[in-house]
């Protein structure tokens, strides 16, 4: 059964056999490793999975989507949710980490990426199909225009790498923007401050990333002097574990709290 693809749920199905193969191939989890994956659709995607992975849970907000997916797959472990709403707590029922897969709607691919991050312990790896624009931006080196939030965030607790690139061709229907395939890989070792400071000093700094540090800070940390290592640079200048180390360094001086 097809149905039609939602403009308000940034559908676009993926259609193309071969790319469905390769990237359910490119989780490097065991047959018996538990994996998850967002936003399957009528099962493009799933029916690659389940031929590779026993333990597959999918997480479905289209309820037209949910009921072909019980029709095809009526083992499949279907949570009928929105995937932005849902506890991770309420799908991993033992500390096996999980790994996260999926072709993600592109209007939410910042907020889920998030997500993801914000609960990487329950996680070995996410792979993703996302706009090619916003996986150039996770790879992004710093110095370099497209080095940002994103960047700082995912490499500090993941091994990021673009896998390929995806025609528009491959859907139905057409997008109008570039597609790429992306592996994050949880592998890094814990932050040493807290997450929450971490992600406050990289967002704020790069809010207004023309700026130094010195003043794009000021909304964070007043009138207080930053380490001279930092205050005239500008925050594309600086790597993820400088930005870790300042915010450590703020919640030892207090001017930051866990």
């Amino acid at each position: 059964m097809r149905i039609k693809p939602k403009k308000s749920l940034g559908q676009h199905f993926l259609i193309d056999h071969n790319i469905l193969d390769k990237i359910a191939r490119s989780l490097e989890a065991g047959p018996d490793s538990p994996v998850i994956e967002i936003g399957p659709g009528t099962g493009a995607l799933t029916q690659y999975l389940i031929r590779h992975y026993q333990d597959l849970t999918v997480v479905e907000v289209d309820q037209r989507a949910v009921e072909v997916l019980h029709d095809l797959f009526p083992d499949l472990r279907i949570i009928s949710k929105d995937i932005l709403e849902v506890e991770w707590t309420d799908i991993i029922i033992n500390d096996t980490p999980r790994s996260v897969i999926g072709n993600l709607p592109y209007y939410l691919t910042s907020p889920i990426l998030f997500k993801v991050l914000d609960n990487s312990l329950f996680f070995r790896e996410a792979v993703f199909l996302i706009q090619k624009e916003v996986g150039e931006r996770i790879v992004a080196r710093q110095g370099t225009k497209d080095y940002g939030i994103l960047s700082v965030q995912l490499q500090r607790l993941a091994t990021v790498k673009l896998l390929f690139n995806v025609s528009r061709h491959a859907f139905r229907p057409k997008p109008d923007v570039k597609s790429c395939v992306i592996r994050l890989q949880f592998d890094k070792p814990a932050l040493s401050c807290s997450l929450k400071n971490f992600k406050s000093v990289v967002r704020t700094a790069f809010n207004q990333r023309r700026k130094k540090m010195s003043n794009s800070l000021k909304p964070l940390t007043g009138d207080h002097q930053l380490p001279e290592s930092v205050i005239n640079r500008r925050a594309e200048e600086l790597t993820p574990l400088e930005f870790e180390d300042l915010a450590l360094l703020l919640e030892k001086q207090g001017v930051l709290t866990h």
